[in-house]
């Protein structure tokens, strides 16, 4: 590695720095951020020394990445693999499947609501439920939940009932803020908003960052509305307080994600690679995430 590299990946540029500033990370939910927003569109499989040098960069060390990825291999959502001296690990067929529906939530239109409830037999409901609520379901009761998406999926002693709204009235809205407790995603909304939307302002159209900053500032966009987006119930409008900060975040992700991508995937088709080579700058399947994002 140059002089030059290290230089660009010790010494990020001061906005970039500045994404961090109390903003706690994870080094394995920051590894699946870089599988999701990076790997998995180009084939789902990537070096581990990409991992080290980009999580080194948001203070994860390289022993906290090697754990990190052999908690993910035991969990069954990534495998090893060698070529030489070097390790290379790929998403597994349903951390593949998985991470794509993810996207289509990220980088498509808002999803279609299909109400749902949950009811779970059988003794010990608690773990169900907890799993439930955070896949975005509301807690009805010990053994009842409720959501507006596909449930995932469940033990065999659980009962899955499809609904329909037959009224949309002002109750649905208190409703909704009781069962879900709104505020804490509305917070949490807003804290990304005024995060991203400083550091918006402060690179403009981003002509002062080098494509290392590119892809380390989408990597921490991502993960942020990430960490939102798989647990907030994606409820209709008419349900949402007015003003719901989301549809603002939605934006910014948007056009935050769109100004990034150009130099950020050139750093990635320069320095990731898999057991054949330089991953691609662009896929189709790449592409068609920011054509989606242009469209909304």
């Amino acid at each position: 590695m140059s002089a030059d590299n290290v230089k660009l990946e010790d010494d990020l540029n001061a906005a970039v720095t500045a994404l961090l500033v109390d903003l706690p990370i994870k080094a394995a939910s920051f590894i699946v951020t870089i599988y999701g927003d990076v790997v998995e569109p180009r084939g789902g499989v990537v070096w581990i020394g990409n991992l080290i040098e980009t999580c080194k960069s948001v203070g994860i060390t390289e022993t906290l990445v090697r754990t990190a990825v052999s908690r993910l291999v035991t969990a069954g959502q990534l495998a090893g693999e060698r070529e030489g001296r070097r390790s290379y690990y790929r998403l597994t067929d349903a951390a593949q499947a998985e991470f794509a529906e993810a996207a289509s939530l990220f980088y498509g239109p808002e999803p279609v609501v299909r109400w749902q409830f949950i009811l779970i037999n059988g003794p010990a409901p608690e773990e169900i439920m907890q799993g439930l609520e955070r896949d975005g379901f509301a807690r009805l009761g010990p053994r009842l939940a409720m959501g507006t998406h596909p449930a995932p999926p469940l033990p065999g002693r659980v009962v899955v009932f499809d609904a329909q709204l037959a009224t949309e009235n002002g109750a649905l809205r208190e409703f909704a803020e009781e069962a879900w407790n709104l505020t804490r995603f509305a917070d949490a909304y807003s804290e990304f908003t005024v995060r991203f939307g400083s550091f918006s302002q402060q690179v403009g159209d981003c002509v002062a960052l080098s494509p290392f900053d590119c892809l380390i500032a989408r990597l921490l966009l991502v993960h942020q509305y990430r960490l939102i987006m798989l647990r907030e119930p994606h409820l209709p409008k008419s349900a949402l307080p007015a003003n719901w900060p989301g549809e603002e975040a939605r934006r910014l992700f948007a056009d935050l994600y769109s100004l990034l991508s150009k130099r950020a995937d050139s750093y990635v088709g320069r320095r990731f690679v898999n057991e054949t080579g330089k991953l691609q700058e662009a896929t189709p399947a790449s592409q068609n995430r920011l054509d989606r994002l242009k469209s909304r």
